[in-house]
């Protein structure tokens, strides 16, 4: 039984974390990835992996070890606020050590996991630049599969993992349900060298992050790694509120300050939430937030599948979305080395990967929705610091 003949489509964390997995157990594969370069765009702020999620994999991958160089326990600290500004938990002054054991999700810049998911893979197993246009049968009865891209066709793949994001060009093979609009969209602001330029948003955040939940609204300010700051103000509005909320966002420095003014929607806001928006001066970008319907799943169809954001696309109102899609990459990584060792058909066991696959992203993508309606819900920051506090409450009585 010859190699199988792998291509993932997509250099994101569960692409990456899949071509190292099937790497470690000596099995060959092909990114093809759209972006020019590795530096081809900004891959976000940070993210938190946890034990059982993210952490999982890079184990298994022989990573762990590299993601504790990078990695930031301290930023787990959250702090929460009212709208008014009135503080209702800072859980580093309530917390200050947090037990080894409960140290499970530190936060790790985007760029840097990425980067260290790149460092780790063998020479030339990404081919950057390509556009995937479509996916097609080699023949009409054949399980392989030939990829046709912007400028060439790649032939006869054995497995094609669609790990291509939100919008994938894999997923049409698949099933014809497209992400939808989420009815949050954000406004996302940077905040660079912050303990030079912005000595009081540096203090004020700290080194987790800050939230404010209220009705139809949201700030969350996050420290990264590189002393920076990323803030985003959020609003429940329809899909077209970016077009007629009559702000110009190709003015930042004017757009800020109508978010917090007037009529805008933190016009009555606390003044260190305000500050918050103001003083993250460095850059801004408009966000509408997509999600695919809780619960999605397809018929199985052999050589192809789905992971990560391809499959069960998420808000990020839950922080889980890298960890699922990591956990994804996992699964089918052991799919693909059982079907490889015992020299066995990938179909079934492709479909039983799938079919877990599917209750996971249903448990989560859930979880996500709730933590969507809690974020902006007018009681949504007091029902957190509830929920915090009895965890630490617990863990106190523990130690």
């Amino acid at each position: 039984m010859s190699p199988l003949r792998i291509a993932i489509i997509g250099a994101g964390p569960a692409g990456l974390t899949l071509a190292r997995l099937l790497q470690v157990s000596k099995i060959s594969c092909t990114i093809f990835e759209l972006e020019p370069s590795a530096q081809g765009r900004d891959q976000g702020g940070t993210v938190d992996l946890h034990k059982r999620g993210g952490q999982s994999a890079l184990l298994e991958a022989g990573l762990i070890e590299e993601f504790k160089k990078f990695s930031r326990p301290e930023g787990q600290f959250d702090k929460l606020v009212k709208f008014d500004g009135t503080l209702l938990l800072d859980e580093k002054a309530e917390m200050p050590e947090r037990p080894d054991d409960e140290d499970d999700r530190p936060e790790i810049d985007r760029q840097k996991l990425r980067q260290m998911l790149l460092d780790s893979l063998l020479p030339d197993t990404i081919r950057w630049g390509k556009k995937l246009i479509a996916v097609e049968q080699s023949t009409p009865t054949s399980p392989k599969h030939n990829l046709h891209f912007a400028d060439s066709v790649e032939n006869d793949f054995d497995l094609v993992v669609g790990a291509d994001g939100a919008w994938s060009k894999v997923r049409s093979l698949l099933t014809n349900i497209k992400p939808h609009y989420s009815g949050v969209t954000a406004i996302e602001q940077w905040a660079l060298d912050v303990d030079q330029k912005q000595p009081w948003l540096s203090e004020y955040v700290g080194d987790g992050s800050m939230f404010m939940f209220d009705q139809g609204r949201a700030i969350m300010s996050q420290r990264n790694g590189n002393n920076s700051i990323r803030t985003y103000a959020c609003v429940r509005q329809p899909q077209n509120w970016l077009q007629e909320c009559g702000i110009d966002w190709s003015q930042p420095e004017t757009a800020r300050e109508k978010l917090v003014a007037g009529d805008g929607p933190f016009a009555n806001c606390g003044d260190d939430l305000k500050r918050c928006i103001l003083e993250s001066k460095d850059n801004l970008v408009t966000r509408a937030l997509y999600m695919l319907p809780v619960g999605v799943k397809w018929e199985h169809r052999e050589g192809v599948t789905l992971i990560g954001d391809s499959a069960h696309l998420m808000t990020p109102f839950a922080g889980v979305g890298v960890n699922v899609a990591m956990v994804d990459a996992l699964e089918l990584s052991r799919a693909i080395v059982k079907a490889e060792v015992d020299h066995i058909s990938l179909g079934p066991i492709l479909a039983a990967f799938e079919e877990a696959m599917f209750k996971r992203g249903e448990m989560f993508a859930g979880k996500t929705w709730k933590g969507l309606e809690g974020h902006f819900s007018a009681t949504g920051g007091e029902e957190r610091a509830a929920k915090v506090r009895a965890q630490i409450a617990a863990s106190k009585a523990r130690s």
